[in-house]
């Protein structure tokens, strides 16, 4: 439970980002010294997420939200790793479409939410509608302010209606660190793919982005659904400190594999005649 504990946003706390080192990693050095932790909590996560899927009465939403380049999708990919892909959905929100700017800002993501034992991972999520919006001036104030309130009982509603746990992550690296992984994408032909001009349009707005963010981590994180910052300059460190959170939060669930819906005995009988059969037509 340490990463639980100290990157949460405890509820009713004003953040400040200035304060948080986005380079800490604890006493770890580098990502050796990480690996074996690591593989430890993928481990975990395969166990528990199949207890989920079995169990059938709970859920888990795993909320990504960064600056570009801060490692939404290396994350996802990690977590990803070490669940069955049946009980696992991934979703990006991306700009809205059309169809979707007609109805309230809730309306593309309520279908996304995870249904009992499964995950959803959202890779940008509902959290747009008060971060680019307010930062573009997409909507006026008017509009988006009271959408934190709206986040916050959408959020409830799905913990005490599906018994969906909720963690959200915000993945926090420097700007000098987003400067130094656009260029790796720069110099990566595996990666260039990944390259906007628009990065470094929106890296231009940087202050306004992480004013928003302190807004929607102030406002948002809550006992049902509390964010984590994760200082994130240090991939190995990002990735292990997100798969402890969760899996020590699975852990907590006291998960248990369903009890048979069938009398094993007489499974045990009918596979022991169908050998028997089988035997019997061998022997000719």
């Amino acid at each position: 439970m340490k990463f639980v504990k100290k990157f949460r946003v405890e509820p009713g706390s004003d953040v400040n980002l200035g304060s948080i080192d986005p380079a800490f990693h604890a006493d770890y050095a580098n990502d050796a010294e990480t690996a074996q932790e690591l593989q430890r909590n993928l481990t975990r996560i395969t166990e528990l997420q199949r207890k989920l899927y079995a169990d059938r009465t709970h859920s888990l939403l795993i909320v990504l939200q960064g600056i570009d380049s801060a490692g939404k999708d290396g994350t996802c990919w990690h977590v990803i790793s070490a669940m069955d892909p049946q009980g696992v959905q991934v979703t990006g929100f991306k700009q809205p479409t059309p169809e979707e700017k007609e109805h309230d800002f809730l309306w593309r993501v309520h279908p996304h939410a995870p249904r009992r034992g499964y995950v959803s991972i959202f890779n940008r999520s509902h959290y747009e509608d008060v971060l680019v919006v307010r930062v573009h001036k997409l909507a006026p104030k008017e509009v988006w302010k009271p959408r934190y309130d709206f986040i916050n009982e959408w959020e409830k509603l799905l913990t005490v209606e599906n018994k969906t746990t909720i963690l959200k992550f915000f993945l926090y690296i420097s700007k000098d660190e987003q400067l130094k992984r656009f260029k790796a994408r720069l110099d990566d032909p595996a990666n260039q793919w990944k390259i906007s001009a628009s990065d470094y349009s929106e890296r231009e707005k940087w202050d306004d982005y992480i004013k928003a963010f302190e807004a929607a981590l102030t406002r948002c994180s809550t006992e049902h659904a509390p964010w984590f910052v994760i200082p994130a300059n240090h991939k190995w460190f990002r990735n292990l400190a997100v798969s402890s959170i969760i899996a020590d939060t699975l852990d907590d669930l006291n998960l248990k594999l369903p009890k048979p819906s069938v009398d094993i005995d007489e499974i045990r009988r009918l596979y022991q005649q169908a050998k028997n059969q089988e035997e019997r037509s061998k022997a000719g």
